[in-house]
């Protein structure tokens, strides 16, 4: 068992597949940070299963699986959905959690249809399209490894770069327009690169799980801190880790599927937070919660003992 991840580890495909997921989970965490403070996160998901019919479609269209074009066609129809959520939210009496649900279910059960009509054409180069539904590291190459370690590097320092404005306009949307920021244009920024994320990780994650490793490492890195740069960079490395740990225990044995072992990871990480964080922790809460009662209990007997005595 040893010899064989040791092997697995100098394998060059498995350590690019390990650098993807990490860059990946970095940009995922610091992404779904802010995307979690605006209350955006949900959102994720309903592009996630949005990009499934845009992976179909390509493939219809060219008839054969190459990454490029089908990460294009989930990138349309990931965009589309999430111009449909603004655009139904800001026209409409439906609220946004209304306007998530309805275009996920509509585009993700468009996306079953075709994935079933795919299935059963007589075509023999649509092997492989069923790893997007829950993701398969296995399944990558390099040049697919490389894109997607590029886009991840493109997203980190996209964000760094905005962090400023995207701060302002999270916390005061009011101050950021008497700043004269473009808010219009940012919160469209933001979400194309939201999309980008999502679809830029379904392939190693999956339509399914994916926007588990936006929420799950931003609200474990919340239990930490109450700044967001530090929070920015904690759920950044819980979804490094995660995304590593993850892949390592998928690649361990062939049919593995990527992204559950990269959520379980990611959820670890989140009850380890919740129970153990300094401040926000459960354990820790009860843990000061129980000696500040025996130190008032001590005081109490000292007040007693000293008014016996006086009197």
């Amino acid at each position: 068992m040893i010899d064989s991840f040791k092997l697995m580890m100098m394998d060059a495909n498995t350590q690019w597949v390990i650098l993807g997921t990490m860059l990946l989970g970095i940009a995922s965490g610091v992404l779904g940070s802010i995307a979690l403070l605006r209350k955006q996160s949900l959102i994720g998901d309903a592009v996630a299963h949005a990009a499934l019919p845009g992976i179909c479609i390509a493939f219809l269209i060219i008839g054969e699986k190459s990454l490029i074009a089908l990460l294009i066609g989930a990138t349309i129809t990931g965009l589309l959905a999430a111009y449909c959520i603004q655009f139904i939210t800001s026209s409409s009496i439906l609220k946004e959690d209304a306007a998530i649900c309805l275009v996920l279910s509509v585009f993700f059960g468009f996306g079953i249809v075709l994935l079933t009509k795919i299935a059963q054409s007589p075509t023999g180069n649509k092997s492989g399209l069923n790893d997007f539904i829950f993701g398969k590291a296995a399944s990558l190459v390099g040049s697919d490894v490389k894109l997607m370690a590029g886009t991840a590097v493109v997203l980190i320092l996209a964000t760094a770069l905005l962090f400023k404005e995207l701060k302002v306009l999270t916390f005061d949307p009011e101050f950021a327009k008497g700043l004269g920021l473009p808010s219009g244009f940012l919160n469209l920024l933001f979400l194309t690169l939201l999309v980008a994320v999502v679809v830029v990780g379904i392939q190693a994650v999956g339509v399914i799980l994916m926007a588990a490793l936006l929420i799950t490492p931003s609200i474990a890195a919340r239990y930490w801190t109450e700044s967001l740069g530090k929070m920015v960079m904690i759920s950044g490395v819980f979804g490094a880790v995660s995304g590593m740990t993850g892949t390592l225990i998928s690649t361990l044995r062939e049919g593995l599927a990527t992204g559950p072992f990269i959520v379980v990871t990611a959820t670890a990480l989140f009850l380890v937070s919740m129970l153990f964080a300094p401040q926000r922790g459960l354990v820790t809460k009860w843990v000061k919660r129980t000696l500040r009662d025996k130190q008032i209990r001590e005081q109490q007997i000292l007040q007693q003992q000293k008014g016996s005595g006086v009197s």
